[in-house]
C-alpha cells in the first residue's frame, strides 16, 4: 500500500476538533500554506469561516455513518479557485479530499441517474445486469463497465475500443475507488511516516506499482470502482475503465454511487418476486 495520495488531488487528515494531522505535500495550491504549516493547527485557521462551518455541520450530520460526504464549488481562501471536496470519517479521523471544481456541468449527472434507473424496471434476471452496466456507462461515458455481483457478470464496451476478455474483472480488488490517470504521479503526505494513517480509505490515495502494472498492461488510463450493497453488506461492485486520462470528479462519483444504490434496490426486488 502507498502513502500518498494522487497528484490531481488534495488531502488532509483532521482530529475530530478538525485539528490537521497529516497534509499532502501539494496542499499549498489548496489552502495557501505549506504543509508544513499546517500540521497541529485548526483548520479554521487557514480557510474561511462559512465553508467550513458548512462542511462541519454537514459532517455531524453523518456522524457515524461509513459514507462519503460531499460539497461543489467551494471557496476556501481569497483564492477564486473553486473545489469540490469530500469528506469522512475514518475511526478518530476525518479524511478530507479535494479537486478543481470543473468550469460547468454541476448538477447534471446527479439529475441524470432517476431516469437512466427507472429504465431497468423493465428488466430482471441476467438482463437487470446488463442493462445496468449499460446505463451507467452512459451516465459516466466510461470506456468499459463491469458489474460483478454475486458470481455473475455483465460488461458493457464502447464499440471500436479493444478490450481483452475479463481485463475489468481480473483487477486488484483493493485498486483506489477513483483513479485519474495511471501513468500520473503521487504526492507524499506529511509527515512521511504514520502507522495510523487512513490513507488507504482515501478515493484519490495512490494506486501501487502493481496496480500501476495493472493498468499499463490492460491499456487503462482511468478507472473507477463503485460498491452495490444490500442492507449495509457489499455484494459485488461495478468497475469502470477508460483508455485515456480523466480528470476526478467527485460528482460523477457520487451520481454512480446512487445509481449503484438504486441497482441495488432493484435487484431485490427482482429477487423477492422470484421468490
Amino acid at each position: 500500500m502507498t502513502d500518498g495520495i494522487q497528484s490531481c488531488g488534495y488531502y488532509l487528515e483532521l482530529t475530530p476538533d478538525w485539528i490537521v494531522e497529516r497534509a499532502s505535500e501539494n496542499v499549498h495550491h489548496l489552502v495557501g500554506e505549506s504543509h508544513v504549516t499546517l500540521i497541529d493547527e485548526p483548520l479554521g485557521k487557514f480557510i474561511h469561516a462559512q465553508p467550513l462551518h458548512d462542511m462541519r455541520n454537514l459532517f455531524s450530520r453523518l456522524s457515524g455513518s461509513t459514507g462519503v460526504a460531499r460539497v461543489y464549488r467551494v471557496r476556501l481562501t481569497n483564492d477564486p479557485n473553486l473545489f469540490d471536496i469530500a469528506f469522512q470519517q475514518s475511526d478518530d479521523r476525518v479524511l478530507l479530499e479535494a479537486v478543481p471544481s470543473p468550469a460547468d456541468g454541476l448538477g447534471e449527472c446527479l439529475s441524470a441517474v432517476g431516469g437512466l434507473a427507472a429504465g431497468m424496471s423493465r428488466h430482471s434476471g441476467s438482463a437487470l445486469l446488463d442493462s445496468a452496466a449499460r446505463r451507467l456507462r452512459a451516465l459516466t461515458a466510461f470506456d468499459r463497465v463491469t458489474l460483478m455481483v454475486e458470481g455473475a457478470k455483465a460488461t458493457s464496451s464502447r464499440t471500436g475500443v479493444p478490450f481483452r476478455v475479463d481485463a475489468n474483472a481480473s483487477l486488484t480488488d483493493d485498486l483506489p475507488e477513483l483513479v485519474s490517470d495511471g501513468a500520473g504521479a503521487e504526492t507524499p503526505i506529511f509527515p512521511r511516516e504514520d502507522k495510523n494513517s487512513d490513507i488507504a480509505k482515501a478515493l484519490l490515495r495512490a494506486p501501487t506499482a502493481h496496480q500501476v502494472a495493472e493498468l499499463n498492461e490492460r491499456g487503462f488510463a482511468s478507472t473507477m470502482r463503485v460498491p452495490v450493497r444490500i442492507d449495509g453488506e457489499k455484494i459485488g461492485e461495478f468497475r469502470l475503465a477508460h483508455t485515456k486520462a480523466r480528470s476526478p470528479s467527485l460528482e460523477l462519483h457520487a451520481a454512480a454511487e446512487l445509481f449503484a444504490q438504486m441497482f441495488a434496490m432493484r435487484l431485490e426486488l427482482d429477487r423477492v418476486r422470484a421468490t
